[in-house]
């Protein structure tokens, strides 16, 4: 399982970085165009994704590998 995913506030714009990492490795204008980037990396990685508020709170989770917790159905 790859590095999970987080789309964060970076200079008035909005980044992916991945877990642990000290530079972002993607920056962009919307925080809809960092979801699209880091979804991918995410699926590529079989990771999480997790976005930010512009307060640095979590507003979401998705999940692209082994949920540990997957939907009863």
């Amino acid at each position: 399982m790859g590095k999970n995913q987080h789309v964060v506030p970076h200079n008035g714009k909005w980044g992916v970085k991945g877990a642990g990492n000290s530079k972002v490795t993607k920056t962009t204008s919307t925080q809809g165009e960092a979801i699209k980037k880091a979804t991918e990396i995410a699926k590529n990685q079989k990771s999480e994704m997790i976005v930010h508020r512009p307060n640095g709170q979590i507003r979401d989770k998705n999940s692209y590998g082994n949920d540990p917790f997957p939907p009863k159905g």
